[in-house]
């Protein structure tokens, strides 16, 4: 098997709606018009997708399992816009990127995500 590229990134939702206020209010993803429905929508990201379903039983929201890191232009200015619309966010840092972990309105997690330069890796706050 010889793997191209990621597809899209699925996450289960349980209310679109709600899921879809939070995916493109909050994070400010863009759908993919011809992708959009009841039951499931896209987000184009750069090279790659997100996708949210509401698909029932078989497929439900975790917050044990697999997240998505979206990589952001400015970290600070990502947490400011998740404070002032009250989502909760755990910050983490690492030698080579500053992270900031939330939750969607399901529990599943989602990574915001920033690499440090060059001259910035391999330092910690």
């Amino acid at each position: 098997m010889k793997i191209k590229a990621i597809a899209f990134v699925g996450i289960p939702v349980t209310n679109m709606k709600r899921a879809r206020t939070f995916y493109e209010g909050v994070l400010g993803l863009k759908p993919d018009p011809e992708m959009t429905g009841e039951m499931w929508t896209e987000y184009p990201v750069g090279a790659g997708t997100i996708a949210i379903g509401c698909v029932g039983d078989q497929w439900l929201p975790s917050d044990q399992g697999t997240s998505a890191a979206l990589e952001v232009e400015n970290l600070e200015d990502a947490v400011a816009r998740l404070k002032e619309r009250n989502i909760p966010c755990h910050e983490v840092e690492s030698p080579v990127c500053r992270m900031a972990i939330v939750q969607d309105p399901d529990g599943n997690k989602l990574i915001i995500h920033k690499l440090k330069s060059e001259n910035e890796k391999g330092t910690s706050k």
